[in-house]
């Protein structure tokens, strides 16, 4: 799937909003929000990282401008972290890769790491393909599935 990435619009938000309650999206996603439909959080999350230049955020589009999903790299540079979010009904069509690939050629910094939930597979093998390897197991809590669960930590060298 050919995608592009651009600036975050004020009307991407809605999309955003719809992904990030989709409830099989947020079961593979697990580390969420504690509550996605808290509307008003989720728009203040918004305002404060598009605000905030140490954020890299872009809207992925799709042909015809469809909004596939966001992509952004965030945290101290020693700690930098890629994250991404495509909606379920562009999954499988090599759209997260494509993304973080171009994502990937924006921010240039190096090391960069990701994390998914080790049960995420899909999610991993997107990664991999973008050069990230696993660098580690954490445990955590994911909110969006009410209990602790194996976080795969992975990092890009160059």
């Amino acid at each position: 799937m050919h995608v592009t990435l651009r600036e975050v619009r004020d009307g991407d938000l809605p999309v955003f909003y719809a992904h990030a309650n989709d409830p099989e999206g947020m079961r593979m996603a697990a580390f969420t929000a504690e509550d996605p439909s808290d509307r008003a959080r989720f728009e203040a999350h918004w305002a404060r990282i598009r605000q905030d230049p140490s954020v890299v955020v872009r809207t992925i589009a799709g042909e015809g401008g469809e909004i596939v999903g966001h992509a952004a790299v965030f945290g101290p540079t020693e700690e930098r972290e890629v994250t991404y979010w495509i909606g379920r009904e562009h999954g499988g069509r090599g759209a997260a890769t494509a993304a973080l690939r171009e994502l990937l050629g924006v921010v240039p910094e190096r090391p960069l790491r990701a994390r998914a939930a080790a049960d995420n597979g899909g999610s991993i093998r997107v990664l991999e393909k973008c050069g990230f390897v696993v660098t580690g197991i954490e445990r955590g809590f994911a909110n969006a599935r009410g209990e602790e669960i194996d976080e795969v930590v992975l990092t890009l060298m160059h």
